[in-house]
């Protein structure tokens, strides 16, 4: 099954996420490609949904941010993308103050996260923001620094307004915080598309493309039981999880009970709800260096030995 691409464009307030959507749109459609459009607004109307064309599918969230309070509508949004239109991409701009995480868990929805893949959270940095980032609050200067950290590619933008100089000290912070990113000094948002697709990723000392999942700063693993699980067992198996899986959503079926469970687990807490609809037993894992073999033969197990 062919799979819709995800980019996902995070960046705080004004530092070229719109002017970026314009480019690779058109650059997706000089190439045939069929492309849809999410743009998240905080306010109560949009200000950039201009910028999309008029023959490209797009989507409104508004008066709140994807990456808390209205989570809910982006699943909705992108499942009633994937049902309504035969797709290649779907990009989403967020609101500036996304946090790049919560922005990507909100995307992976168990319902549909096997018909997509992410290809990558770009972050665009406005460079005389970043220069004088220490006037903004902490919590803003943190939220920089994640929407940094997190990024599989970084523009850091409007550099012409720079010397060389502070060019390349800006360079050097970026690349201290996020060393595995591919960076680039950009005006007007301006790169080829092919470098913000995670397939052209050339590797140090290696010129063979890398896959998406050895790319990916963050990672997504889908798992589908075809069996109930033992409550217990998977519970110490959680206990034992390493502090690098971020978040696991998704549905389950115990061996004692008949209920579907939806289960949701962040910061290191599992949650467990009743779910009245029949639905299959998926789960989503976001994180950093996931080893998907390693998560599917300890998930079989379990699954395995709570048959017996």
């Amino acid at each position: 099954m062919k799979k819709v691409e995800i980019y996902i464009l995070s960046g705080f307030l004004g530092s070229g996420k719109t002017t970026l959507l314009q480019r690779a749109l058109q650059e997706e459609q000089s190439k045939g490609r069929k492309v849809a459009v999410i743009m998240n607004e905080l306010g109560e109307t949009s200000i950039d949904s201009n910028a999309v064309p008029g023959e490209t599918p797009l989507k409104e969230l508004l008066n709140g941010c994807v990456c808390c309070t209205i989570q809910g509508q982006l699943e909705t949004q992108l499942h009633s993308m994937l049902q309504e239109y035969e797709l290649d991409a779907i990009y989403l701009e967020t609101t500036g103050v996304a946090h790049p995480v919560e922005v990507l868990d909100a995307c992976m929805s168990p319902l549909f996260a096997e018909q997509i893949t992410i290809k990558g959270i770009i972050t665009t940095i406005d460079a005389a923001r970043w220069r004088s980032r220490d006037s903004l609050s902490i919590q803003l200067q943190r939220l920089l620094h994640e929407q940094v950290h997190h990024a599989d590619t970084i523009l850091i933008n409007k550099v012409d307004q720079l010397s060389e100089a502070e060019q390349a000290a800006i360079l050097y912070e970026i690349q201290s915080i996020n060393a595995t990113a591919k960076t680039f000094l950009t005006q007007f948002s301006k790169v080829d598309l092919k470098f913000l697709q995670s397939g052209q990723n050339k590797r140090k000392g290696n010129h063979e493309q890398a896959h998406v999942h050895d790319y990916l700063h963050l990672k997504t693993y889908v798992h589908t039981f075809t069996s109930k699980i033992d409550v217990d067992q998977f519970e110490q198996w959680l206990r034992e999880m390493p502090d690098t899986i971020y978040r696991i959503k998704g549905y389950l079926r115990f061996t004692h009970s008949d209920e579907v469970y939806m289960f949701q687990y962040s910061y290191g807490m599992p949650i467990y709800m009743k779910e009245l609809m029949k639905l299959p037993s998926t789960l989503v894992f976001i994180g950093e260096n996931l080893d998907h073999q390693k998560l599917q033969q300890e998930l079989q197990q379990l699954e395995a030995s709570s048959t017996q």
